[in-house]
């Protein structure tokens, strides 16, 4: 509604600022009524009628819809008229001032064809000044909805990456936690629980655009001390993060597919693996190393879905364009795989 008066106003003000100009250019000269009337009030009134035709009905009729012939041909006849009109006003209404005026001057006019041919193009400028705005407008309002459009799908892709996400987390976690049950109904149950807690998470406080780094810290944690539960005393298990509270924040479980991998690829039941994650924060941007030995699993064991680097790859693709970036290599006997983002 604000902006609908401010554009009310601005055109109340831009005609009013036309219909002065004799006045303003004048500098105090007398000024002729009948000259005002005749060859600038009249003219102008006929301009903004044609304007504001062509504004609010005629460009978007036919011009928009590229009826080019008809668009050209009606503003034709209405320039056409409009000449005609002025001509009748000038000799049924004020033609005997006029002849007077000018009997008492000296003023050589030029030729009536030159004067409609002038007056015809003086009509060419509101036409193409209405095409001009109304075009930009519409530009304007594209460009608009096409931005909107791409946030949706923006939207709708995180949305799906998330929803994705989750089932694949839950599917492992169960799976570690079957393997459980039978060796340890004990630390089974603890995992229930640990689960319980780490899903309450991601159904309530991830579904945000951003989260304070700390509580996706305390959620890594978490869900590091639910697998430890289930290696056995030879894998061992490192982690470091940030102790002091930052301001930083950022996109939700961005991290926890790496550190899933590193349980389910770097975890061996009859040798020593280690696994080392490790994250620092510096400013803005946020670090994080996760290291462990590199075991891929079997090619009859179908647990798991492969999602978890293809997700975050995706993910950083869309958050975080040109400030996050993925590297995951193995070298020598070790996986490596490093996660930065620079945060806003």
């Amino acid at each position: 509604m604000i902006n609908k008066n401010i554009t009310v106003l601005s055109h109340l003000l831009a005609w009013l600022v036309l219909f002065s100009m004799p006045y303003l250019l004048s500098y105090g000269q007398e000024q002729e009524i009948y000259r005002l009337i005749v060859r600038f009030w009249i003219p102008l009134v006929f301009s903004a009628v044609i304007f504001y035709l062509n504004y609010f009905v005629l460009i978007d009729r036919y011009l928009f819809p590229k009826k080019m012939v008809s668009f050209i041909i009606i503003n034709v006849a209405i320039i056409a008229l409009f000449l005609i009109l002025k001509i009748l006003i000038e000799e049924n209404f004020i033609s005997e001032i006029t002849k007077i005026r000018d009997n008492n001057s000296n003023d050589t006019r030029p030729p009536y064809q030159v004067f409609i041919y002038v007056q015809a193009l003086s009509y060419m400028a509101p036409i193409l000044f209405s095409i001009a705005i109304k075009s930009t407008r519409r530009w304007v309002r594209t460009e608009a909805e096409r931005k909107e459009a791409i946030n949706f799908k923006l939207r709708s892709e995180l949305q799906h990456l998330h929803y994705q996400l989750q089932p694949h987390f839950f599917f492992n976690s169960l799976n570690n936690i079957y393997a459980l049950v039978d060796i340890s109904p004990d630390r089974a149950k603890t995992s229930i629980h640990g689960l319980s807690k780490l899903m309450r998470y991601m159904l309530y406080e991830s579904n945000v655009e951003l989260v304070p780094l700390s509580k996706e810290i305390d959620f890594m944690k978490k869900y590091i001390e639910l697998m430890k539960l289930r290696v056995s005393d030879k894998t061992k298990v490192t982690y470091s993060f940030p102790s002091e509270e930052t301001d930083v924040k950022i996109a939700p479980l961005l991290f926890i597919s790496l550190i899933e991998n590193s349980f389910k690829h770097g975890v061996s039941a009859s040798k020593e693996s280690t696994i080392d994650i490790k994250m620092t924060v510096q400013g803005k941007t946020v670090l994080f190393t996760i290291e462990n030995d590199n075991l891929p699993k079997k090619s009859d064991d179908k647990s798991g879905s492969g999602i978890g680097i293809p997700n975050i790859e995706k993910r950083l693709e869309l958050l975080y364009p040109d400030k996050g970036s993925l590297r995951a290599e193995v070298i020598g006997d070790r996986f490596v795989a490093e996660l930065e983002i620079e945060t806003s």
